[in-house]
C-alpha cells in the first residue's frame, strides 16, 4: 500500500503562503542578477547600453508630449528619477509574478525571463547610434537571471523520500543560494557601474585650462544688477541653472577623449578634437538661456557668463554651401537639435561654450562642450555633450523634438515673471517692492508695466541694459492698501511687441501669456 506524503509542521503545504513568498523573493533575487551581469557586461563593452537606461530611453522617447510636459512641470529636474523609480518597481512587480509562476511551471517562468530579456535588448537596439553590440548586456542578464532563478526555484521544491513522509522545503539551501545571488547581483551591479566610470572625467574637467577669450565680456553696466531679497540674481550659479534635457545618465566624456566632426553640406569636412578647438580664437559673452518648456512662471531660465568658439567663423572655415539652411547638432547620447543656419550666421553670439561662470562646463550643463544661440528656445540651439554638426535642410532631416510635433522655428517669446512679492503671501500694508525679470533674448527688454487689482498699468524702474541676449531686473514701488490684491506684468521687447495676454501653453513653440499673482495685504 503507497503512503502519500503528509505535510509537517515545519514544511509548507505545496503551493501555499510560505512556498509563494519564496517565488516571489526567488524572482526578484533573479532579476538583480540579471541586471547586475547586463550592468557588469555594458561596462565593459557598452558603456550606457545597460538594459534599464536603455529602457527608460525608449519610455521617454514613447512618452506622449502632454505626459511630458506634466512631468516637467510636477518633478521638474526630478523627474529622470521619478522615470527610474517607476521603470524598478514595474520591473519588480513583473520578476515576483514571474517568480510565481515558475514556482508551479518553472518552462514559463524562464520564458518569462527570456521576454524580459528580449525587451531590453530591442530598447538597447532602438537607441541612437545603437549597434549589435548594445544588445549583448541584455542577453547576458537574461541568461544570468535565468540560471539564478531555476536554483533559487530549485530551492523552493517541496522533497519526498519514496514511501515515507514529506522532507520539506530546504531552508538552507534557499537561504544560502539567495545570498549568493544577492552578493552576485550587487557586485556584478557596481562593477558595471565603476567600469562604466572608469575614464575619471572629474580629473579630466579639473585639469582643463580656458585660455583667454580674444573678445573678453563688457564690463556689467552700473545699474545693471539690483539687489532685492527675493529678487533673481543677475548671473544664475551654476548649482542653480536649470536642467531640461532627455539624458538619464550624465554622459561622462573626458577632454582628451572629444572630437567634433563638421560634415554635410560644406566644402571642406572639419575633425577638431579638444586642443585643437580651444586653440581657436575664444568669445566671452553672457547670455540668457530659457527652455520652451517653462509656463508663463517657469521658473527654466537662467543668465551665465560664458566662454566658447564663435560658431559662425567655424562654419565659415567649413564652407557652408547654399541650400543648407538647418544646422543639425548631436549629442554624445544620440540627441538630435535643429538651427536655423541663418541664426548662426547673422552675426549674433552663437557659440560652441566651453566654460559657465569662471570654470569649465559642469558635467550637466554639457561638459566638455555644448552650443549656445542666443535668442533661440533650447530644444532647437542648445545641444550639450556635442560631438556632431551637419549642415542639412529643413526638408530633409527632422531633429528629436520636431519629430514629436514641435516648431522647426523657436525664437523666444517676450516673457516677464514677478519674483516678489511670491503668490499667497500676507503683506503688511504700506509701500511694497514688487520686483521680477523680463527677457527676449537677441531682441532685448523696452519697457516692463505692473498693474495692481485690473487698474492702470504703471512703469516699472528697469535696471540697466547690459545686453539684449540678458535678462532684464525690474522694480515697481506699490502703495499696498489692506485686502486681497491681483498683480499682473507685461513686458514690451526691443521691436515695440507688447507681451500677448492670452495664455497659450509651451507646446509647440513657447508659452505666452501674462504672469499675475494674489497676494493678501493686512
Amino acid at each position: 500500500m503507497r503512503t502519500e506524503p503528509v505535510p509537517t509542521a515545519t514544511s509548507p503545504r505545496p503551493g501555499g503562503p510560505g512556498r509563494r513568498g519564496r517565488g516571489a523573493l526567488a524572482g526578484l533575487l533573479a532579476c538583480g542578477a540579471a541586471l547586475g551581469a547586463a550592468e557588469l557586461l555594458a561596462g565593459l563593452i557598452a558603456g550606457q547600453a545597460s538594459p534599464l537606461l536603455a529602457v527608460g530611453g525608449a519610455a521617454i522617447d514613447a512618452t506622449p508630449e502632454w505626459l511630458k510636459e506634466f512631468a516637467i512641470r510636477t518633478f521638474g529636474e526630478r523627474d529622470k528619477l521619478v522615470l527610474l523609480t517607476g521603470i524598478a518597481v514595474v520591473l519588480a512587480a513583473l520578476a515576483a509574478a514571474v517568480g510565481l509562476l515558475a514556482v508551479r511551471r518553472p518552462r514559463l517562468g524562464l520564458a518569462g525571463v527570456a521576454a524580459c530579456g528580449a525587451v531590453g535588448a530591442a530598447a538597447a537596439l532602438s537607441r541612437p547610434g545603437a549597434a549589435p553590440l548594445d544588445a549583448l548586456p541584455s542577453a547576458a542578464g537574461a541568461l544570468a537571471g535565468a540560471a539564478a532563478l531555476t536554483a533559487l526555484i530549485s530551492a523552493t521544491r517541496v522533497k519526498t523520500r519514496p514511501g515515507v513522509t514529506m522532507v520539506g522545503v530546504d531552508r538552507r539551501r534557499f537561504l544560502v543560494t539567495g545570498v549568493l545571488v544577492a552578493a552576485g547581483a550587487v557586485a556584478a551591479g557596481a562593477g558595471g557601474r565603476a567600469l562604466a566610470r572608469r575614464s575619471d572625467v572629474a580629473a579630466s574637467r579639473a585639469a582643463v585650462r580656458i585660455p583667454r577669450p580674444a573678445g573678453a565680456a563688457a564690463p556689467l553696466a552700473d545699474g545693471a544688477a539690483v539687489d532685492l531679497p527675493g529678487l533673481s540674481s543677475f548671473y544664475t550659479p551654476n548649482r542653480d541653472f536649470y536642467r531640461v534635457d532627455t539624458a538619464l545618465v550624465v554622459p561622462r566624456i573626458a577632454a582628451e577623449d572629444w572630437r567634433l566632426r563638421v560634415h554635410g553640406q560644406v566644402r571642406r569636412e572639419l575633425d577638431l578634437d579638444f586642443r585643437q578647438l580651444l586653440a581657436r580664437p575664444l568669445i566671452e559673452r553672457d547670455i540668457t538661456l530659457s527652455c520652451v518648456s517653462n509656463e508663463v512662471v517657469g521658473r527654466y531660465v537662467g543668465t551665465a557668463r560664458w566662454v566658447g568658439v564663435p560658431l559662425r567663423e567655424l562654419l565659415e572655415d567649413a564652407g557652408v554651401q547654399p541650400g543648407a539652411d538647418q544646422l543639425v547638432s548631436r549629442s554624445a547620447d544620440g540627441f538630435t537639435v535643429g538651427t536655423p543656419t541663418a541664426a548662426v550666421l547673422d552675426g549674433r553670439d552663437a557659440m560652441l561654450a566651453v566654460a559657465m561662470n569662471g570654470e569649465p562646463l559642469p558635467l550637466t550643463h554639457g561638459f566638455p562642450v555644448r552650443m549656445l544661440v542666443p535668442g533661440l528656445y533650447g530644444y532647437v540651439s542648445a545641444t550639450k555633450w556635442l560631438v556632431d554638426l551637419e549642415l542639412t535642410g529643413f526638408d530633409d532631416f527632422d531633429p528629436y523634438w520636431v519629430r514629436r510635433g514641435w516648431a522647426r522655428q523657436a525664437p523666444v517669446k517676450t516673457m516677464s515673471r514677478i519674483d516678489t512679492p511670491r503668490p499667497l503671501r500676507r503683506l503688511a500694508a504700506g509701500r511694497v517692492a514688487v520686483a521680477g525679470v523680463a527677457w527676449a533674448q537677441h531682441r532685448g527688454i523696452r519697457r516692463v508695466e505692473v498693474r495692481a487689482d485690473g487698474g492702470p498699468w504703471r512703469p516699472a524702474r528697469l535696471a540697466a541694459e547690459h545686453s539684449t541676449d540678458t535678462w532684464r531686473q525690474w522694480v515697481w514701488p506699490w502703495d499696498a492698501t489692506p485686502g486681497r490684491h491681483t498683480l499682473e506684468v507685461r513686458a514690451t521687447d526691443g521691436t515695440g511687441a507688447t507681451q500677448p495676454e492670452d495664455r497659450a501653453p509651451p507646446f509647440p513653440d513657447g508659452a505666452t501669456g501674462w504672469h499675475s499673482v494674489v497676494v493678501t495685504v493686512a
